[in-house]
């Protein structure tokens, strides 16, 4: 039962119990079975969603320190099907965590795995970035702010820094080719009140550690569309 992850998860330092393999197996199996009505995810198989989505997951985890993985204020920012921060809550349980997605059919089966699963602590919002990052209830809240797979460097920092708090970090998953979007963003970066801290290579791909120095220009993100039309 979900050795693969087991295995891989220790070679991260990361230790996995029973309770938790249990909880990755019926993730795994509610994954499926809401696949078949909602576009959740193109992998599938059993062992492929272990390593590319549930691994791949906690290898953001692995480069963070134990107290940011102890009851820190986490949001991930267009998770879809949940990933990275519904495996890095079941491995992390203290963790407080909100999950943030555009798409009620993808909220729906979130709030089922987490009544499933059982999971306390976990938020769950229908929203847009671009809107919700306006509330004075998440702006600038979260120790951690996390994204995987959403969207352009220059983009991304315009969406996701207004939710991180002064002192807290941005943590993006990317692809092997980031030098181009780092020096894109390098402006994006400034405005928002942020820096780029760290590049650790990790697999196939980069996780990009940013840091909030100062807060946000309040008129950041800009309504809808607009930083995917006009990047800054």
């Amino acid at each position: 039962m979900m050795a693969t992850i087991q295995r891989e998860a220790q070679l991260l330092d990361i230790n996995l119990d029973a309770r938790q393999l249990t909880a990755f197996e019926n993730y795994y199996r509610l994954l499926i079975e809401a696949n078949k009505r909602a576009n959740l995810t193109t992998i599938t198989d059993y062992k492929h969603v272990q390593t590319r989505h549930f691994l791949d997951s906690l290898i953001c985890a692995s480069v963070l320190t134990p107290p940011m993985l102890s009851n820190s204020k986490v949001i991930d920012v267009g998770t879809g099907a949940g990933f990275p921060g519904l495996p890095i809550k079941i491995a992390f349980p203290d963790l407080q965590l909100t999950l943030l997605e555009a798409t009620a059919k993808k909220t729906q089966f979130l709030d089922n795995v987490v009544k499933v699963l059982d999971l306390d602590r976990v938020r769950v919002i229908t929203g847009r970035a671009e809107e919700v990052a306006h509330n004075p209830v998440e702006r600038e809240k979260y120790d951690l702010v996390m994204a995987r797979a959403v969207a352009k460097l220059p983009i991304l920092v315009e969406l996701c820094l207004p939710f991180c708090a002064v002192g807290g970090l941005l943590l993006a998953h990317k692809g092997q080719a980031v030098e181009k979007e780092i020096t894109d963003a390098e402006h994006a970066i400034k405005i928002l009140g942020g820096r780029l801290r760290e590049t650790i290579q990790v697999g196939n791909g980069n996780l990009l550690i940013l840091e909030k120095l100062q807060e946000s220009p309040p008129q950041y993100p800009r309504r809808s569309g607009i930083p995917t039309k006009r990047p800054l």
